[in-house]
């Protein structure tokens, strides 16, 4: 198990990139949460198997409006948690 916190640039505010991020992380059982930034990007934090947290960022990838130009990748310490939030 590890932990990313991932930053993504792009058009990834308003086209609906929390939600996707939400679903997907549900979908493949993943942990963690994510946040618009004031810069236009979006931050998520993300915690499972590398392969699950790969096929996360291919869902949100793959999602209609929504166009990642660059992602920056930090690896973390595992947390204790139970499910995948939005913050506002």
């Amino acid at each position: 198990m590890i932990r990313r916190r991932l930053t993504f640039f792009g058009r990834v505010q308003g086209v609906g990139f929390r939600y996707r991020a939400r679903h997907a992380a549900s979908l493949y059982g993943c942990t963690g949460w994510v946040r618009n930034e004031w810069d236009g990007s979006v931050t998520m934090e993300l915690q499972g198997e590398p392969e699950q947290i790969d096929s996360v960022v291919r869902a949100i990838g793959a999602g209609r409006y929504v166009e990642i130009e660059r992602m920056e990748s930090l690896e973390l310490p595992v947390r204790d948690e139970r499910n995948f939030g939005v913050r506002y």
